[in-house]
Parts: structure tokens; C-alpha cells; sequence
């Protein structure tokens, strides 16, 4: 579904991806750890094509289709979506509105299908009435985010960080719903959806039955492996030590 070649990006005329390379199949999901300021977010700023992001060599090919230079709402109409770390306040558009939005329909039944979406995420008739992410707390921004994707439902879908800012409860909620979201529930062979997943913390991974983990490290894909033994081996040793045990 995806594949990213030899990518090197620029932000601000600072090089933060060097010649990276990914490839997700349909089906399955990814995730990706590493340190502060290593370029996790970049690459999915790149993937979805936020400006600022300059693309100096390499491609991304998106369901066979060159997407390098095409813009995010082309993107987003090829089946690309995403849940952001740091989602800006949208002063004066309420959230319900805004799922309204992105489910693209015209008709009254439309109003029951944004409760309906909400109710799976704990989200109350009245939260949905409040400006998009003004005010919210963590957690409430990471169930705002996932409620516009539900409603979007994109068949690649990029997580930044849907764990961090989130109470225990929350985080087997969120999990569910996003395990729920990439196909997770249906069998290998049914699976028709992908995905990649930011985490620092890794809780997240209770949740989601990840097919493949990446360390990156300085703008680069440092190691890849079993998510459970990539996960493990950072937890106990860090990041440049788990990727000197992935080289030997």
C-alpha cells in the first residue's frame, strides 16, 4: 500500500530525513519508536504532504500511484488519513460539526450517525457541541482525533503519539477502537486497511497487534523487527542500544 524510496526531506532548510526507506503492505500496521527530534513526525508530515515538508530526493508511492508531490487533499482522496499529536483549536467550529464534515454526507440521518460514532469513544452529545480542540485535556484531543478519523475512514491511517496524554482507561479505549480501525479483529487474509504508529511509551502496543516495528534513529531507519522484541529490548536497554542488538 505504501512505498517510500531513498526519501531525504527539508524543514526550514534543515535536512531531517536522509535516504529513508519503508515499505507497509496492505493490511498491515507498523510502528515506529525513537528518540526526540529524530524525524518521526516528519515522516508522517511528509507521507500526508503538510507544506513545509520538501521532498529532495526519493518518492512515496501510495497504492501504486506517485504521490511525491501531490497535495495533501489529493492525498487524502486516495483513502490517506491521520490522527496528529498536536491538532490546532478551530475557534467557532464545533466538533460535531466538524465529524459532520468529514463524513461527507447530506441527510438528516447524518446527526445519529455522528452520535452513534461518539458513543463508541465515550464522547457525550454535549462535548460534541464545543469548539474542536479548545479547551480539550489530552485525552480528550487524542478522542477527538480518532472520532474524525472513524468518520473519515481512511484505508492508511498514520497515529502520532495516540498514547500520550491518556489515562489508563482511556488508553485500552483508544487502543480498541484503533485496533478496530486497522482491521485488527478480522483475520490476516481479510485485513484491507494499514497503518503507521508513533509511540514513545509503547502502551499502546497492549492494544494493537503491530505486524512490524522501526527504531529510527538521526532521520534514518536505524532497525526493524518483531514489534514484540523491538518494543522489549528498548524498554530495557534504550534506543542506541537496541539498534547495536538489531546489527548483531
Amino acid at each position: 500500500m505504501l512505498q517510500i524510496k531513498d526519501l531525504t526531506v527539508e524543514v526550514n532548510g534543515k535536512e531531517i530525513l536522509r535516504d529513508l526507506t519503508l515499505n507497509i503492505e496492505s493490511g498491515e500496521v507498523h510502528v515506529l519508536f525513537g528518540p526526540n527530534g529524530c524525524g518521526k513526525t516528519t515522516l508522517l508530515m511528509t507521507i500526508l504532504g503538510y507544506p513545509g515538508y520538501k521532498v529532495k530526493k526519493g518518492c512515496i508511492i501510495f497504492k501504486e500511484i506517485d504521490i511525491t508531490h501531490l497535495p495533501t487533499n489529493e492525498r487524502v482522496k486516495l483513502g490517506m488519513g491521520m490522527s496528529f499529536q498536536h491538532p490546532p483549536e478551530i475557534r467557532g467550529v464545533k466538533l460535531g460539526d466538524m465529524v459532520k464534515i468529514t463524513l461527507g454526507k447530506e441527510k438528516r440521518e447524518v446527526d445519529k450517525e455522528v452520535i452513534a460514532l461518539a458513543r463508541r469513544l465515550n464522547i457525550s452529545t454535549d462535548f460534541l457541541s464545543r469548539d474542536v480542540n479548545l479547551g480539550f485535556s489530552g485525552g480528550e484531543v487524542k478522542k477527538s482525533e480518532i472520532l474524525q478519523i472513524l468518520a473519515q475512514s481512511p484505508e492508511f491511517i498514520m497515529f502520532d503519539e495516540p498514547d500520550s496524554g491518556v489515562d489508563i482507561e482511556n488508553i485500552e479505549l483508544i487502543g480498541k477502537i484503533i485496533s478496530e480501525l486497522l482491521d485488527r479483529n478480522k483475520m490476516p487474509s481479510k485485513r484491507d486497511r494499514a497503518g503507521l504508529v508513533i509511540t514513545h511509551s509503547g502502551s499502546i502496543m497492549q492494544h494493537l497487534k503491530a505486524d512490524r516495528a522501526h527504531v529510527m534513529i538521526d532521520g534514518q531507519m536505524a532497525c526493524s523487527g518483531m514489534p514484540y522484541e523491538i518494543t522489549k529490548n528498548i524498554m530495557k536497554n534504550g534506543f542506541e542500544k537496541c539498534v547495536e542488538s538489531c546489527k548483531n
